[in-house]
């Protein structure tokens, strides 16, 4: 049977993510073009690799002659010092999107975050239309982003699936994460999912597994097909037992966004 596509390309591909991706896309494509800013390693005979900075317009716009579809789950992953943040996230988002339109690519899966809408609380259940509260610079890059693909999409027609995902590790490491996680099976089937879907249009989903507690509404985003089969609760013994219990005044706890509301601007502990 014919691929789906013939060549995706991933960025990030070294990282947590992207690994998972790599296993998870392999059926979809012919070729699986993987770039990061680090080598890349046990590349497969269905995989080719590059390595560059995002910043690089050059070497993205090559990355991209070609591709047919773009998984971009590159640059930083957490809360850096604003010139990182705005030549990997920022900036090379741009790249990857003007690499779309200039090579024809149709279709980009993007790794948003929940700290795109980190302020919101748990209580607020919100929907996707719900307005962004980015908790960090890290969050404002992708607020940008999400931003940056819906111009692509209405001037270029460029489809975007912004997933925001929540808290991808291999099980969870903290009671936060009983209702943030999203298991790396899951994460997978999100993407796949994005990228067979018969119409994307732009679309922002919450990346989250089927855990007990449903602090947002993803119903907007059905249309993507993802079907999230795992949950926490065979982990919920052991995190309860070795974990203290969250205090329920704590910004952390209130806030979707976790930990990332109690941290200052990164520059000034950059100048530390």
């Amino acid at each position: 049977m014919p691929k789906l596509y013939k060549t995706i390309l991933i960025t990030g591909a070294a990282g947590r993510l992207g690994t998972e991706l790599r296993r998870g896309l392999a059926p979809l494509a012919e070729t699986l073009r993987l770039a990061d800013i680090t080598e890349i390693k046990n590349v497969q005979p269905n995989e080719e690799a590059m390595v560059f900075d995002l910043a690089d317009e050059a070497a993205v716009l090559k990355a991209i002659d070609g591709a047919d579809a773009i998984v971009h789950f590159g640059g930083v992953p957490l809360e850096r010092p604003w010139q990182d943040i705005l030549d990997s996230n920022i900036r090379g988002s741009y790249h990857i999107y003007e690499g779309a339109r200039k090579h024809g690519v149709k279709r980009v899966v993007y790794a948003s975050s929940v700290h795109a809408i980190g302020y919101h609380t748990l209580e607020a259940h919100i929907d996707t239309d719900a307005p962004v509260r980015p908790d960090s610079l890290y969050g404002v890059s992708k607020c940008f982003v999400e931003a940056l693909s819906r111009f692509y999409w209405d001037k270029f027609g460029i489809e975007s699936a912004c997933l925001r995902i929540f808290s991808s590790f291999p099980e969870p490491a903290d009671r936060r994460m009983l209702w943030s996680w999203l298991s790396f099976d899951d994460c997978v089937r999100l993407v796949v999912a994005s990228l067979t879907a018969p119409r994307v249009g732009h679309t922002i989903s919450f990346g989250i597994s089927d855990n007990a507690v449903k602090p947002v509404d993803n119903s907007q985003a059905g249309h993507l097909g993802y079907v999230p089969q795992d949950n926490t609760e065979r982990f919920r013994p052991k995190v309860e037992a070795e974990k203290p219990p969250l205090d329920p005044k704590a910004p952390s706890t209130i806030h979707l966004g976790g930990w990332f509301v109690d941290i200052g601007h990164p520059d000034d502990e950059a100048s530390k």
